[in-house]
This record gives structure tokens, C-alpha cells and sequence, in this order.
């Protein structure tokens, strides 16, 4: 045989092998259908999210739990950190727009110059929603603000302030007065002070009140320049636990720690920490959890028709250092 009909003989060979359906007498093999696969539940829209920052574990946990909890309606969260920067956060605002998303939830990196974006999405017809941080610019349609209670948690903070240090002394303020929880959480810790004043046991002297952005760094050199303009400082009330823990570095070094009380604000797990050992007096604590949960539940009502309230306030709650220690959460000894 040539070698062109050798060739030819192997080709009809493998034809005749792949003509077969697999069975030894050319009988059909019985194929099972490949099973359907689960179609993926419809997308319903998208949230577009800014938050304050990502590098603060409140407003995490404010990101993480919206987008769990949108996930359960059928929506994705599209989430952004405007890292204290407010223009950063007005492009944010504007991507939004562009991608056409479905609403917008801030917590504003300052509440007044925010206004312009929320005004751009409203002209879109995005409704806009805030979380944590209430916008407080003229002009500017906000569906509802979901938040803590802050007025009342600074009146927590002055309490414990009140108990921590007897009633009596020299005291600081470490504040960041951009954004509209600070504002009222040094407004509820001014007017328990205020009132408490009339006691005949209370003589406390607010000495100085200096910004500390919100941050570790910022208020550790904040609180070195308050503990050499006053050394005989017995207090300090921290806007939030970045802030305290800024503090508490900065009486560290100063060998203070034992003699000047700091009250901060929020309950994050570094911050309770602080308090278990005993560097931070106490918290109003903040549940960020349930600021989450009750924003997608506010977004939910309102695409469904439903009247949303114009505002939605959580209470804080005073946690000393009896609660951490009694806190199976809470790191330390």
C-alpha cells in the first residue's frame, strides 16, 4: 500500500471512530442535559456611598453594613471615601450622577460646602439620603438623615467628665467643628456643663478648645500644645475615639496619663480597648450597625412610596470601664 492510500486508510479510521457515539455496538450513549445553572438574581439599581473616611472603623462598619443589607433588596453599593476632603467627595457626588445611580447616601466631609453636589444630584432626580453627618447648606433637598443622637451623647460626655473629675478643674476640648455630629456633640457637652454649673459641688473652666481633624495624629500634636499652654489641665473631652487615642498618646509622653482624665466618643474596638485599661474614662457609644441598617431600610420605604421621616436619630450610650471589662469583644487583660 502507498503511502497515500496509508493515509487516506487512517483518516476513514478516525472518521468512522469519531462517527461512533461511544457505545461498542454504535448504540446511542444515553447523555444526561447539563443541569441549568441558577439564574443570578436581578440587579434592582445601585447606591452610590461616600463615607467621611474608610480609615475611621465607624464609618467601615457604616459601609460594610449598607451594603449588606442593600444586597438583601436586590441593590449594589458603590462606595467611596472622601477622605476629609470635600471636593474629592463633590466629584464622588458627580460620578454618581453620571453612572445614574439609583440614590446617593453621604456622611459629608463638611456639611455646609457638600451643598453644591447634593443640589447637582437633586437636579438629577437622584434622591440623596445622609448618614452619620447631616448637610446643613441651604438649598440642598435631603430625603432623611439617618444618625446618632449626638446632642444627647454630648451631654453623656460632659456627665462622665463631671463624674470623672469630681466636679471640679480646668478642662479642653479636642474638636472638629467641619461637620455637623461634631457641632452638636460639643453643643450638648457645652449645655450639660452649662446647667450643671448652678450645683454648688460643680466648678469646671473649659481653658481651651483646639481642632484635632477627627484624627490620632492631628490630636496628638493637639493635645502636646494643650498640655504645654496648660499644665494643669484635668480633662479632655475627644469629638471621637481617633481623637481620644490621640490624646492618650500625647499624656503618654508627657507622663500625664494618671492625672488627666480623657473622655472620647464613639465605642470603636481601639477605643473600648483604651477604656478596659483604663487610658480613656469612658464613651457615649455609637452604634454604626444600626445607622446602616436603618439608612437601606429608609431607602427601601422610599422607593417603595412610603413617607420617610425627615430625620432618624439613634441614642448613644455611656460605656465605662466596668462595661469593657465585663465585654467579651474587647481586647486586653
Amino acid at each position: 500500500m502507498g503511502r497515500t492510500s496509508i493515509v487516506a486508510a487512517v483518516a476513514i479510521g478516525v472518521l468512522a471512530v469519531a462517527g461512533c457515539s461511544g457505545g461498542g455496538d454504535g448504540a446511542p450513549v444515553d447523555r444526561q442535559p447539563t443541569p441549568a445553572q441558577p439564574e443570578a438574581a436581578p440587579v434592582k439599581g445601585t447606591i452610590g456611598l461616600s463615607v467621611l473616611t474608610l480609615t475611621n472603623p465607624f464609618f467601615k462598619e457604616i459601609a460594610d453594613t449598607v451594603t449588606a443589607e442593600a444586597e438583601k433588596y436586590g441593590f449594589t453599593v458603590h462606595v467611596e471615601s472622601g477622605d476629609f476632603d470635600v471636593v474629592q467627595q463633590q466629584h464622588q457626588v458627580k460620578n454618581f450622577i453620571v453612572e445614574k445611580v439609583s440614590v446617593i447616601v453621604l456622611t459629608p466631609c463638611d456639611s455646609k460646602a457638600i451643598g453644591p453636589a447634593i443640589q447637582e444630584a437633586n437636579q438629577a432626580g437622584i434622591p440623596v439620603f445622609t448618614a452619620d453627618i447631616a448637610c446643613l447648606a441651604p438649598g440642598a433637598k435631603v430625603v432623611s438623615h439617618i444618625a446618632t443622637d449626638n446632642y444627647q451623647g454630648g451631654r453623656l460626655a460632659a456627665k462622665a467628665l463631671l463624674e470623672a473629675i469630681g466636679g471640679k478643674g480646668k478642662v479642653a476640648i479636642l474638636d472638629h467643628p467641619m461637620v455637623e455630629s461634631v457641632m452638636l456633640r460639643t453643643k450638648g457637652f457645652h449645655d450639660e456643663l452649662a446647667e450643671a454649673a448652678s450645683r454648688p459641688d460643680v466648678d469646671i473652666e473649659v481653658v481651651a478648645t483646639l481642632p484635632g481633624g477627627g484624627a490620632k495624629d492631628v490630636s496628638f500634636k493637639a493635645a502636646q500644645d494643650l498640655l504645654q499652654a496648660h499644665p494643669e489641665l484635668d480633662a479632655i473631652f475627644a469629638i471621637n475615639d481617633p481623637s481620644a487615642l490621640g490624646a492618650v498618646a500625647a499624656l503618654e509622653e508627657a507622663g500625664k496619663l494618671d492625672r488627666v482624665k480623657v473622655i472620647g466618643f464613639d465605642g470603636q474596638p481601639e477605643g473600648k480597648a483604651a477604656i478596659k485599661a483604663g487610658s480613656i474614662y469612658a464613651d457615649p457609644v455609637q452604634f454604626p450597625d444600626q445607622i446602616g441598617r436603618k439608612t437601606v431600610e429608609a431607602i427601601m420605604n422610599y422607593l417603595e412610596g412610603e413617607e420617610v421621616p425627615a430625620e432618624i436619630l439613634i441614642p448613644t450610650s455611656l460605656y465605662r470601664q466596668a462595661d469593657a471589662q465585663q465585654d467579651p469583644a474587647v481586647a486586653g487583660p
